[in-house]
This record gives structure tokens, sequence and C-alpha cells, in this order.
């Protein structure tokens, strides 16, 4: 009986208090200053692997046309003309596919690019700027 007394007398006593609600919105910030730096932090880790796996599969690839055709390519869209790979991989720190630094060859028999670097500028994590993995 009292429930529905105080009910017909629209004071339920549901809801929340201010200091509650700024209780909550507390625990809210400080959980999103903990979460938020690890998981911009994983992102920049898995694009430091992609552009590391990149690297290995287009080196792969100018080493197989190397071993195939007894010379080097003299441009990275060679690989994909002779069905090294279906398109030349996006460099995943500066996304784009043409800022890939080309290295060529100093042996002067075999002209060509022998190596391929990041354009991108910058570190990884650890210190290693790009251009050097």
């Amino acid at each position: 009986m009292w429930y529905a007394r105080n009910r017909c007398a629209g004071n339920t006593g549901a809801g929340f208090t201010l200091i509650e609600l700024l209780v909550v919105m507390a625990i809210i910030g400080l959980l999103l200053t903990v979460a938020l730096p690890r998981y911009f932090g994983s992102i920049d880790k898995s694009k430091e692997v992609a552009l590391k796996e990149n690297l290995q599969v287009l080196r792969t690839g100018i080493d197989r046309y190397m071993a195939d055709r007894g010379r080097y390519p003299d441009s990275l869209s060679d690989l994909v003309t002779n069905k090294y790979f279906r398109s030349v991989p996006i460099d995943p720190i500066t996304d784009s596919a043409t800022t890939w630094v080309l290295v060529t060859s100093t042996d002067i028999d075999k002209p060509g690019i022998e190596d391929v670097k990041s354009g991108a500028i910058g570190k990884t994590n650890d210190g290693v700027p790009y251009d050097q993995l």
C-alpha cells in the first residue's frame, strides 16, 4: 500500500543523483585514459608488423625475379606484369604503394632494383628508422 501511495504522489525515488552521474563519468574517463594509449599503441605495432611483412614479400619477389631472369627488375611494376605479385603492396605507414624507396644495384652487369625500403619518415616503437627495416 505504501508503494502505491508513494507512486501516486509522483515521488518514486527512481533515478540517479548528480553525484552518482559524476562518479560514473569519472570512472569512464579513468578507463579511457588507460585503454586509449594501449589501443593506439597496438595500431602502430600492427602497422610495423605489416610493413615488415610487405618488405619481406617485395624482397622475395625481387629475389625470385633475379633467379628466374638473371637480372633485377627495372621497376616494381615489372614484378606485377610478370605475375610475381597481383599488385604492389602498400606501405602501411604512408598508406601508399608509391612511396617505396628503390635501391638500385651497384653491379654494372646486373642493373635494376636490388632492394626496397620504406619511404616513411620516423621510427618504429623500438627506435629503428623505417628506412632501415
